[in-house]
């Protein structure tokens, strides 16, 4: 039976799950999913995503690719799958891709986003999504430790200790904090990134804002390497995995075409 390869593009609320990726300890995303593509399909699908997301992230656009012998048409799989999974999971689209098409290996790009709710009172809508921080924060440090990131270097002394990796060096392309009313936003975008390696910067960079920490404390810890260098780890749930680019496909190009041009918000109405 010939197998044909369907690549989804999938938004998930990540609170009640202790990741993207299948664990003894609890509910996965990817376990979701796979139940849901038994009961669609009649086999044991394994699914590949672009990358984990650790246990409270959120997904705007989660890349995932499955083969399968179903005749079903491509695009129906969104559709039938939704049917089978919790309200907090959503595929979003579905089609037939190219047989050597890898979510994880083919990205050239992974932008995440993590969210500050400033202000006394943390906001209901975006409880679950954003992280409230009730003191003031020097946003114009915390710009200019962001754009100390940007470039090719080591990040080991952004990630979680204990984890042992090869190559740290990674790439990033944009690294950058906005505000829009209440909300304190940093986008960073990247040729990949390290366990926690976000969330860490996130919070260095709070530590910044704070006066906690150095002005220079993001480019002393890329200089020493050290983990004690850098700040605390941010809180997994104001972070969202937000897009996603391959050669000839881009998740926020493609959200943009079915949903009429609009920017699709991530999940709890956050932004």
């Amino acid at each position: 039976m010939a197998l044909r390869r369907v690549r989804l593009i999938i938004q998930y609320d990540g609170t009640a799950y202790v990741g993207w990726q299948t664990q003894p300890n609890g509910v996965a995303v990817q376990a979701e999913l796979e139940r849901a593509l038994l009961a669609v399909t009649g086999e044991r699908i394994a699914l590949h995503g672009s990358g984990r997301t650790d246990s409270g992230v959120h997904a705007r656009a989660q890349v995932a690719h499955f083969d399968t012998g179903v005749r079903m048409a491509a695009d129906k799989f969104a559709v039938a799958l939704n049917t089978h999974l919790p309200r907090d999971i959503r595929v979003l689209y579905s089609e037939e891709t190219d047989a050597d098409f890898h979510a994880r290996f083919n990205a050239k790009e992974k932008q995440y986003r993590y969210v500050i709710q400033l202000g006394p009172h943390a906001l209901v809508a975006s409880r679950g999504s954003a992280l409230h921080i009730h003191t003031a924060l020097d946003v114009p440090l915390m710009r200019q430790a962001a754009a100390d990131c940007v470039g090719a270097h080591d990040f080991r002394a952004f990630m979680s200790a204990g984890v042992t990796m090869e190559n740290t060096v990674r790439t990033l392309y944009a690294s950058a904090w906005t505000q829009t009313g209440p909300y304190l936003i940093y986008d960073v975008t990247g040729s990949g990134f390290l366990y926690n390696m976000v969330r860490i910067l996130v919070g260095t960079m709070i530590e910044i804002g704070k006066h906690a920490l150095p002005p220079d404390a993001v480019l002393s810890a890329l200089s020493s390497l050290r983990r004690s260098d850098a700040g605390a780890t941010a809180p997994a749930h104001g972070l969202t995995l937000y897009r996603v680019r391959y050669a000839g496909f881009d998740t926020e190009e493609r959200l943009r075409e079915l949903y009429g041009g609009a920017l699709l918000p991530p999940v709890n109405g956050v932004l």
